[in-house]
């Protein structure tokens, strides 16, 4: 079946078996939301910084009509975000709050596998934020790596104002801010910048 068979199939199909209301947040939900190949084209494309339907329907190579049915999805089931003037943006705070909810409460820090690391971000990174940067070089390094590993994606070329959306979610009520916390990416080479893009390091 063609994608804009699927996609036709998809608008006149309705919610599925056991899918809840529309609007209904989910990982189950969420997943599901990305079984429609124009959706995550369409996501794809908003996340590296497409930011109006035209935008989305050029980047991700559909019609004017798919990007919109795509996007229509992507809001309703808060994948996507519309601000007040109308750019689109990924809702990284639902996918983070669903990542949390999922966690075990035993597991109230993130995990490495080497005992030295973990016990460094459970210090510095509490419920998925940075409460502060370590003053020890080998330390901060540590953490850093460890907010550019959970945040980009080697190879991606992410526009300033998509990592900067990144970097607040780890800012948020901690001592730095997230030009700081940019810039110390970028000079402990976690990220590289070039024009106004960032790319993750291998």
């Amino acid at each position: 079946m063609t994608t804009s068979a699927r996609t036709a199939q998809d608008e006149t199909a309705g919610p599925g078996p056991g899918t809840g209301l529309p609007g209904e947040r989910s990982p189950e939900r969420l997943i599901g939301l990305f079984a429609e190949e124009s959706r995550v084209r369409a996501f794809a494309a908003v996340a590296l910084g497409a930011a109006s339907p035209a935008e989305v329907a050029e980047r991700a190579g559909l019609t004017a009509r798919g990007a919109a049915t795509a996007l229509s999805r992507l809001r309703e089931h808060g994948a996507v975000t519309s601000g007040p003037d109308g750019e689109l943006g990924v809702a990284y705070d639902v996918f983070r709050d669903l990542a949390r909810a999922g966690r075990p409460r035993a597991a109230d820090g993130p995990g490495s596998g080497d005992a030295r690391t973990d016990m460094v971000l459970r210090t510095f990174v509490r419920g998925g934020r940075l409460v502060r940067l370590p003053a020890r070089w080998n330390r901060r390094e540590l953490v850093l790596r460890h907010i550019a590993e959970q945040s980009f994606v080697p190879g991606i070329a992410y526009p300033e104002r998509v990592v900067d959306e990144k970097l607040r979610a780890w800012c948020e009520d901690g001592e730095v801010d997230h030009v700081t916390l940019r810039r110390y990416l970028v000079d402990l080479r976690q990220l590289s910048r070039s024009e106004g893009v960032y790319r993750r390091l291998a």
